[in-house]
């Protein structure tokens, strides 16, 4: 890793007075979280028409099954990183306004921090596709599938977004704004290859916002309004920008 880097983007940190960062799967996949995309993403071993809202509707019973292996059997045993944790500690102590996150597996709240915006949604929350009711995922009993609401017997379904299914509403407006609002912004771990998503750095950078990136390779930012790129893992930038702050 380039710690002079390292370094400048420490320097732009302690200069900003709103900064935000706009996390994806790289951030998580050290606690054992496998993205999507790529290598070894999920998207290789398993069709992604599990996702696919209209396919839950008509077979919620195998959309299940395959959903609980590839989320709920692993999410629930994985503990934040050293990135989760640094960026904890950022908002702690003031460095950090909020998060958004295209991640859905709640390890950033679980590190500690308050002002997540979750774009894609997340699989701690289970909704009732027949009367709306939301639920905390530790009432359901996933091992009797699918599972149902407690008032009107509807299929519950995992709050976060599916294939033609639309970004929630609150979640997005409030990333859009923050986008819009930050003076810095700090991209980890993602490419931002889905809509509307990839809109929150170039809304930051038409802004006035600077852009830190780390990523293992560059994205399709790096070279166009990226102003420090720091190529290397989550765990490995974030400790190194955490001392460098004294965290």
């Amino acid at each position: 890793m380039d710690i002079e880097k390292a370094e400048k983007a420490v320097k732009l940190i302690r200069k900003s007075k709103y900064m935000v960062a706009f996390t994806g799967a790289g951030v998580s996949v050290e606690s054992g979280i496998p993205p999507f995309r790529g290598t070894g993403g999920l998207w290789n071993s398993t069709h992604p028409i599990f996702l696919e809202i209209e396919y839950f509707h008509k077979k919620p019973l195998q959309a299940w099954k395959k959903i609980k292996e590839i989320f709920y059997d692993k999410l629930g045993d994985a503990e934040p990183n050293m990135a989760h944790e640094v960026l904890a500690k950022m908002e702690k102590r003031s460095f950090l306004e909020s998060i958004i996150t295209q991640n859905i597996d709640h390890l950033h709240q679980k590190a500690g921090n308050k002002y997540v915006y979750e774009l894609h949604g997340t699989y701690r929350r289970l909704v009732c596709t027949e009367c709306n009711t939301e639920y905390d995922m530790s009432f359901a009993d996933l091992n009797f599938l699918p599972p149902t609401c407690y008032i009107c017997k509807g299929i519950l379904k995992p709050d976060m977004v599916f294939f033609n299914e639309e970004i929630p509403a609150f979640a997005k407006k409030r990333s859009f704004e923050e986008a819009e609002k930050t003076d810095l912004l700090l991209i980890i771990g993602t490419h931002a290859e889905v809509l509307p998503a990839a809109r929150i750095p170039e809304i930051a950078k038409k802004n006035g916002a600077k852009i830190i990136e780390i990523n293992i390779k560059p994205s399709p930012f790096s070279h166009s309004i990226t102003d420090i790129f720091i190529q290397a893992r989550a765990t490995e930038a974030m400790e190194k920008i955490g001392e460098l702050l004294y965290l």
